[in-house]
């Protein structure tokens, strides 16, 4: 076993009525990659940003190989040996890849920056990863698995120790996410400590030695991933039992018995974007939309709620032809929409959770009929019991929620419209396991209330559990539609890989 490269003791860090971190320990050691779980609110995020100088901490003491550290800045984290890479790129799109890679650690000449020189140090930095980089390419040209790789790179340019991953798969697909792999184990092998923040469990199992898991901002363990199997795991995550675990794994499917049809297109489609596409959405049934990323099922959400115009086809809303113009229209009829990217999408991150909530309400009912604070308080502390959302109050601001929480406001923001229609983009991407059986929960307990639900989602597995009939997409066309036993995970693939091959 190789000695420690960051050691964490007692961490501790508090905000207005939450203690986000209460004595946490915590050891990465160079060579390894070590997984950090924990639902959202557990405070991985609030460890990570601890280290980092983002938050100061309150309590507690760190040390990179042996040497005490007390960030206050990123900068400073990073020239104590700590370096980060966050889900979302912090990089600047409009600049070239080297001056990604080498920007603000620029060498320079009699005041002018050595440009040679900086492209060298990038193609340096990539080499190190074993990656060939046009480096005068500009980043926004670049897939976002490549932005990935040349964030790793920028953070690995200094004499980096640790290399903290903060979900940087989310929104990679299946061959980005090997080659990102295939990059990770090759800076363990040089000796780096990797701490891999990921809420996919097969990626954690694939990838990572040890695992250390926190609950509530409290330390639950150490582990090595041999000796820790996946549901002893989500228990530790969750809290509960291996039993309790086991019996949300293997919930039944709920049958469909669904009510009238509620909205229907008939060759709905947009250039470039959606072929001629037939849908009925249902009352009481939850309709999936599966297929490979790129398949075309947000460019079908986004034609359902009006944030797109159809070049054909039509809309039919209770069998009356409609048309919407745009989201207003849409929310007018009863339609809702959670989107995708919630953080560039959907939380406006200044405003508080109660400001957040009710936005999308008042929206509808104008500027001039303004919802009374009392009435938006009952609503925050209904939707808050409900949906089990931690905060320390409506006021909090919502960027300082976990992103599990984060999502749940924003179902709670939509459901206070009383929507007859609620369209999920990928409502439980990026959030932990217990967060996710929460809004599964909430989705049968929609459609059991005669809600129409349309569910978006990558995870073949998921997608089945929770849907009555799925529509199966492919190169932006409907390519089947699977009902009653044939809505599993094995006939999904078997629609999306015959269309494949055909």
């Amino acid at each position: 076993m190789s000695a420690p490269a960051l050691v964490c003791r007692g961490l501790t860090k508090r905000f207005p009525g939450v203690v986000a971190l209460d004595g946490v320990d915590f050891c990465a050691r160079g060579g390894e990659v070590h997984a950090l779980m924990g639902e959202n609110g557990a405070g991985k995020s609030t460890l990570i940003k601890a280290l980092t100088g983002v938050h100061p901490r309150d309590a507690g003491e760190a040390e990179v190989d042996g040497r005490p550290v007390h960030p206050r800045s990123p900068r400073e984290a990073e020239a104590a040996g700590i370096s980060t890479v966050y889900q979302e790129v912090n990089l600047i799109p409009d600049l070239s890849v080297a001056e990604n890679i080498c920007l603000g650690r620029q060498r320079t000449r009699f005041g002018f920056i050595r440009w040679g020189d900086a492209r060298a140090r990038a193609r340096s930095a990539l080499a190190r990863l074993g990656l060939e980089l046009d480096v005068d390419r500009t980043l926004s040209e670049c897939s976002i698995a490549v932005q990935q790789l040349v964030a790793i790179a920028r953070a690995t340019d200094i004499d980096a120790r640790v290399l903290i991953l903060d979900e940087p798969t989310s929104s990679l697909d299946a061959g980005e996410v090997a080659q990102l792999f295939t990059v990770v184990r090759r800076l363990r092998d040089q000796g780096l400590a990797i701490v891999f923040v990921s809420h996919f469990l097969d990626q954690v199992y694939a990838l990572a030695d040890r695992i250390t898991v926190l609950r509530n901002g409290r330390l639950v363990g150490e582990f090595p991933v041999a000796e820790l199997p996946r549901l002893q795991l989500v228990a530790h995550m969750m809290g509960r039992s291996v039993d309790e675990v086991e019996a949300l794994r293997h919930r039944e499917r709920p049958a469909a018995a669904p009510g009238e049809p509620l909205l229907s297109t008939h060759g709905l489609a947009r250039r470039h974007a959606v072929l001629p596409l037939d849908l009925e959405l249902r009352r009481g049934e939850v309709l999936g939309l599966g297929g490979l990323l790129g398949s075309g099922r947000t460019e079908v959400a986004r034609l359902l709620f009006g944030l797109d115009r159809a070049d054909a086809g039509e809309t039919r809303l209770e069998g009356r032809k409609v048309e919407f113009h745009s989201p207003a229209d849409a929310m007018r009829a009863g339609l809702a929409l959670t989107p995708e990217d919630r953080k560039t999408q959907a939380i406006l991150p200044n405003l508080t959770v109660r400001e957040n909530l009710v936005v999308a309400l008042q929206a509808r009912r104008g500027l001039w009929k303004q919802i009374p604070r009392a009435e938006q308080d009952r609503l925050v502390a209904d939707f808050t019991r409900a949906l089990g959302i931690k905060t320390s109050g409506p006021e909090q601001l919502i960027r300082n929620l976990s992103g599990g929480n984060q999502q749940k406001v924003i179902l709670a923001r939509w459901l206070a419209t009383e929507p007859r229609l609620l369209i999920l983009d990928e409502p439980t991407r990026g959030i932990d396991v217990g967060a996710q059986a929460d809004i599964e929960r909430l989705l049968a307990k929609l459609r059991d209330q005669g809600l129409a639900i349309v569910f978006i989602c990558a995870d073949t597995a998921e997608l089945s559990r929770n849907s009555q009939r799925i529509a199966v997409l492919r190169d932006h066309a409907k390519v089947a539609e699977l009902t009653g036993a044939d809505v599993n995970e094995q006939a999904v693939m078997r629609a999306i890989a015959r269309e494949a091959a055909a």
